[in-house]
């Protein structure tokens, strides 16, 4: 079942390439949607598709790229509305 995740990751997120590496790990999961820096340090990330995709997907967030450090993530699920065509990096 399709489902929509809104992220908010807290911790060394920014300067790292950590969008990259969202967008990366989302194109790789067919998963849809953007990332974005926010001026509080933090990145806001807003992903559908099928639910077990955006766990995996939600895994490599936590994980992130080498030189970043994730120290939390808000998530919240609701339903897909079907909204992305693809995964944008919004600068």
């Amino acid at each position: 079942m399709k489902k929509r995740v809104n992220l908010y990751v807290k911790g060394r997120v920014q300067g790292v390439w950590y969008r990259a590496f969202t967008k990366k790990s989302a194109d790789h999961l067919s998963v849809k949607g953007w990332v974005q820096n926010n001026l509080d340090g933090s990145v806001s990330v807003v992903a559908e598709g099928e639910e077990g995709d955006l766990e995996m997907f939600i895994n490599k967030c936590y994980e992130g790229p080498p030189a970043s450090n994730v120290e939390h993530i808000d998530i919240n699920w609701s339903e897909a509305v079907g909204d992305f065509e693809d995964f944008k990096i919004i600068r």
